[in-house]
């Protein structure tokens, strides 16, 4: 019995100094409470970062530091200091983005997706954790499928234009967001794709046109952006331009009824195709893809991109 009751008693004595450092934490936060309540700051009781009744959820001090001369104005002094640590780009703020965003790593530093914040093109642009997100609010814009764009496009005004044209992505609908895409902590793709590559990344989504195909469009494989405007566009299918001016950028001997290859056969690719009619009469209110319809590549051993 006795080696029972040691063992409980060893067991409590091990959690004890975890419970008074807790106890420690939740009266430092009290302290700051007893300022900044409900009416001074907003409501943050339902947040990841409100004091709970859990040892891993972060205080005040975690963030703040100590901030003794902040708690207690020292005598003599007219204006309470500042907290240690501060938050927000402002004159008055001392810290950098960079010692800012150390603050948040400190406890978000797991996971591939913040791997590559310092050398993000975010981080590059002298932005911080707090730029973005909100951690006094019960809601984080940018956390939120059906707000996070808007806080993107108070940077990003070019790309709000872009997705209220015709053709877009279901960004506006709430169905999609710029992080669905866009790695906003650091990526090794181009634009901070999620994925290495753009093409990888619209491949997340796109998968039927992934491949491998027997006839591959050079493009397609390339860059899907040398064909399609990402963000939105004018034109159906979210086209940088129209069919077939769009092709004739590329596709220069069939544009101006030069020599083409036509089965292996040089010759005018639009005469041979219709005999008596020039190259100006064959493009007018015609498309490419009226014949070529399989675009991306195909599996078609007779024909490139041709119908199946």
């Amino acid at each position: 019995m006795f080696r029972y009751f040691s063992a409980a008693l060893l067991a409590l004595l091990l959690m004890l100094p975890e419970q008074m450092v807790f106890a420690q934490d939740a009266s430092r936060s009290a302290s700051c409470l007893k300022c900044h309540d409900s009416e001074s700051m907003p409501d943050m009781s339902r947040s990841a970062h409100a004091f709970a009744a859990d040892k891993r959820t972060p205080d005040c001090v975690s963030c703040h530091g100590p901030s003794p001369t902040h708690v207690r104005k020292p005598a003599g002094v007219s204006e309470r200091p500042k907290p240690d640590f501060t938050f927000g780009k402002t004159s008055a703020n001392i810290h950098s983005a960079s010692e800012r965003s150390q603050v948040c790593l400190s406890c978000h530093d797991g996971g591939a997706s913040r791997a590559m914040w310092t050398t993000s093109q975010h981080a590059s642009a002298d932005l911080a954790c707090d730029s973005c997100h909100k951690v006094h609010s019960n809601h984080d814009k940018v956390v939120d499928k059906l707000t996070q764009a808007d806080s993107c496009y108070s940077c990003h005004t070019s790309q709000r234009s872009q997705m209220m044209r015709p053709a877009h992505h279901p960004v506006p609908e709430g169905k999609m967001t710029c992080s669905d895409c866009h790695n906003v902590h650091g990526s090794a793709g181009a634009k901070l794709a999620k994925a290495d590559s753009i093409n990888a990344t619209c491949y997340s989504c796109h998968v039927e046109k992934r491949g491998p195909l027997v006839h591959q469009h050079e493009p397609v494989v390339d860059d899907c952006v040398s064909c399609h405007a990402p963000h939105g566009s004018n034109v159906s299918g979210m086209l940088v331009s129209r069919v077939p001016m769009l092709c004739k950028q590329c596709h220069t001997a069939h544009a101006e009824g030069g020599l083409g290859l036509i089965g292996g056969q040089a010759g005018s690719a639009m005469t041979a195709a219709t005999p008596g009619r020039n190259a100006i009469n064959m493009w007018q209110g015609r498309s490419c893809l009226n014949c070529h319809t399989q675009i991306h590549g195909t599996n078609n051993p007779a024909s490139r991109y041709l119908m199946q």
